[in-house]
């Protein structure tokens, strides 16, 4: 028996020798491959650098949309519970510097030992990890917390431009306007931070940096934009609740466009909303609820309610009906929705009649009020008083005429005015570079479809939908001498260093019309708002104080979606229009749809909207005034507290103090500036020092002595503190608005 043990036990001591024999071998020769196995086989950190997405800013450097870097809280409960000293010191920490229910991240991390990812906050601010980063620094035995990085869309006007600029979703990708129409060129590419085992079996690490999105510069101006918005939201506080519970108007809309190049200089629309907040149901309150229903053909149709959305019926609402009406909110009434135009449509069939020769600029034309067309009496607005007679091609604009653009429709016939419906490119995309834009192809007559009557409605406005982006550029067209310019907002993009990658010229797409008809159509659309006009325009109540602007104004039926009828007593109103009158720079589109009023068929709610924007926009542009004001204008202008920036002079008085201000008399004028009270800014002189012997102001480049009160000269004899400088003897007296010739 012990002679078998002996065996064995030898038998065993070979077999480990064996073994241990292999070991080495296996370790001299295969050692370095297994190690790296082995080594590979580990946990390391391979982390994603996220990138930052362009900013989008104005044209003139104003931040629009800009991505903050934030921090995500990331709990590594295996890393916390791997020694017993981590986790105290780690919760005691969090608790101290971050609003978090300690009991359930305890409970969190003690019942998932295994767990290396739990993320309890998220978008923390660098000032809010602050804390907690400093506490780790002093304490080595804080472990198992870090923080990701990423980028949060921020917007630092809120609500400005919301319809222009869209937003994010929380990866990176553009929702509606400028975010989600160049969504690819504000994106960037991640970058990556990992590591990898070199030939020596060693652990390095490898960063590769992201690539950060590119910076849209938009066409937008900040301040003319938040010019508009500010009087569409005024004219919703002066109507809300007038006459029907709910908003001023079931849609406010505003464009301001540069004539000679496309660019859209403001685009707002009313309601609106916050887009830092953009699921806030606030703004809601006071729209009409939409609803979504399936048509005949079995397709999704979003239909209006008769239910104003109030907090009771927002509190009644599904989650799925309050995405539905935010979806609505979110969309850009200027280029989304459509309407049928209205008399604004006017000045487009008169200038076709005028290209292809059906009228002349002497054409006349006989209304009586109404005109028998296909079986139907088509009325005129002035049916009620026998009609306008004989009425000029200016006039059938001015006043507004039916029956004279009818019968203009009718000299075109139906092949000519459907071939310039797409010439200026109704029932076609502009092409915008903004999400979501409407077709409108199926909106539109085709001439084989076009009866007479429909040719008649369609000649001044009615029976065929547009969108306002359609109407303001096509209307740039007819007044800049007939030049089609593809609307942008966008010019230029430029890299994360700065350096400009693309620019994006003005395009001119066609010549629609010829420069003769393009100034007959000024001088048309001028007289809509001037004085030539005659007492029967319509579009006086647009002029800004000062200023002489061309426009039409437009007044068109709704059509009821239930009933598929006209509506008798609700309406879309409008004005679109230009300035300066006689060298457009600029065109406005304003459009009411349906205002919260008892008579909707009234131009003054677009024209009163146009009037008080372009008050401010138009002097912001350095467009001086051109006509005389009249003392309620002036007095209005001081109620605004705005600049009276006039260029008007008729009087030799006038003239001689033009010749002043801009040294044209060859003489130097001591107050280089412009007596208080011509432009609501204090006297340049109150700037000067007070001598302290006569107190009277002193100009320090001449010398001379002011009157405080006058602005006037004292005797150069008396004044003179040892300079040759002459006297200017062609002063201002800020008590006249005239210059009086006297020192």
């Amino acid at each position: 028996m012990q002679k078998k043990l002996v065996v064995l036990f030898l038998f065993v001591l070979l077999a480990f020798a064996g073994l241990s024999v292999r070991l080495i071998w296996i370790t001299r020769e295969n050692g370095t491959q297994y190690q790296k196995q082995v080594l590979s086989q580990q946990r390391y950190d391979s982390t994603t650098i996220p990138f930052r997405r362009g900013d989008i800013v104005d044209a003139k450097g104003t931040k629009l949309a800009v991505s903050e870097k934030v921090y995500n809280l990331v709990i590594d409960a295996k890393v916390m519970l791997d020694r017993e000293e981590y986790l105290e010191p780690t919760l005691q920490a969090l608790g101290e510097n971050f609003d978090l229910d300690m009991s359930a991240i305890r409970e969190y991390v003690t019942t998932h030992e295994n767990s290396s990812w739990y993320v309890p906050l998220r978008q923390l601010s660098y000032e809010e990890i602050s804390g907690f980063q400093a506490a780790a620094l002093e304490n080595s035995n804080i472990r198992g917390v870090w923080f990701e990085e990423e980028y949060k869309r921020v917007y630092p006007n809120g609500s400005l431009a919301a319809d222009v600029i869209g937003f994010t979703t929380t990866d990176n990708v553009g929702t509606y306007g400028l975010e989600e129409y160049y969504n690819d060129t504000l994106n960037g590419i991640n970058g990556r931070e990992y590591g990898y085992l070199n030939d020596d079996s060693n652990l390095e690490r490898t960063i590769k940096a992201a690539v950060d999105g590119n910076t849209i510069h938009s066409t937008l101006d900040a301040n003319i934009q938040s010019i508009v918005e500010k009087y569409l939201k005024q004219f919703n506080e002066e109507y809300k609740d007038a006459v029907r519970e709910g908003n001023g108007a079931e849609n406010l809309g505003c464009i301001i466009m540069e004539v000679d190049t496309g660019n859209i200089l403001a685009m707002a629309s009313y309601p609106t909303y916050d887009l830092n907040d953009v699921r806030n149901t606030d703004s809601l309150l006071g729209s009409i609820k939409v609803e979504q229903i399936t048509n005949a053909n079995g397709y999704y149709e979003i239909h209006k309610t008769d239910t104003v959305i109030n907090e009771e019926t927002l509190a009644a609402m599904s989650e799925d009906e309050i995405y539905l009406n935010l979806n609505n909110l979110w969309k850009n009434f200027c280029i989304t929705t459509t309407y049928e135009p209205g008399s604004t449509a006017k000045p487009f069939t008169v200038a076709a009649a005028l290209e292809d020769g059906s009228i002349t600029a002497n054409s006349t034309f006989e209304c009586n009020g109404a005109l028998e067309v296909g079986g139907h009496r088509i009325k005129c607005h002035s049916y009620a008083r026998g009609g306008d007679g004989i009425v000029s091609v200016q006039d059938s604009i001015a006043w507004s005429c039916n029956v004279a653009l009818m019968k203009i429709g009718q000299a075109m016939g139906v092949e000519e005015f459907c071939r310039f419906q797409q010439i200026f490119n109704f029932g076609l995309k502009t092409n915008v570079d903004l999400a979501g834009e409407a077709r409108t192809v199926s909106l539109i007559y085709t001439a084989e479809d076009m009866g007479s009557a429909d040719l008649a409605t369609n000649s001044f406005g009615q029976n065929f939908n547009v969108t306002m982006i359609q109407m303001i550029t096509g209307f740039c067209s007819l007044i800049n001498g007939g030049y089609y310019y593809e609307p942008h907002m966008v010019y230029k993009v430029t890299n994360a260093s700065g350096a400009t990658v693309q620019n994006i010229e003005p395009r001119v797409l066609k010549q629609v019309v010829s420069e003769s008809t393009s100034e007959l159509i000024r001088q048309y659309c001028r007289a809509v708002v001037m004085e030539e006009g005659g007492d029967l325009r319509t579009g006086k109540t647009a002029r800004p104080a000062g200023y002489a602007i061309g426009g039409k104004t437009g007044t068109a039926e709704t059509i009821d979606e239930n009933t598929h009828k006209r509506s008798e007593d609700e309406y879309v109103v409008s004005f679109i229009g230009y300035a300066p009158a006689d060298d457009p720079e600029i065109a406005i589109y304003v459009v009411v749809d349906r205002p919260n009023a008892k008579q909707q068929d009234d131009a003054k709610f677009a024209t009163g909207i146009v009037r008080d924007i372009l008050t401010e926009v138009l002097p912001y542009l350095n467009i001086f005034m051109t006509e005389e004001l009249s003392e309620e204008e002036i007095a209005e202008l001081n109620e605004k507290q705005l600049e009276i920036t006039t260029q008007y002079t008729q009087t030799p008085e006038e003239d001689a103090l033009e010749d002043a201000q801009d040294g044209e008399s060859g003489e130097e004028n001591p107050q280089d500036g412009t007596a208080e009270g011509e432009n609501g800014e204090e006297p340049v002189w109150m700037s000067y020092p007070v001598d302290p012997e006569t107190g009277y102001r002193v100009n320090p480049e001449t010398g001379q002595k002011i009157d405080e009160e006058t602005g006037e000269v004292i005797d150069p004899d008396e004044s003179a503190l040892g300079t040759d400088g002459p006297v200017n003897e062609n002063l201002i007296n800020p008590d006249s608005s005239q210059d009086t010739g006297e020192p």
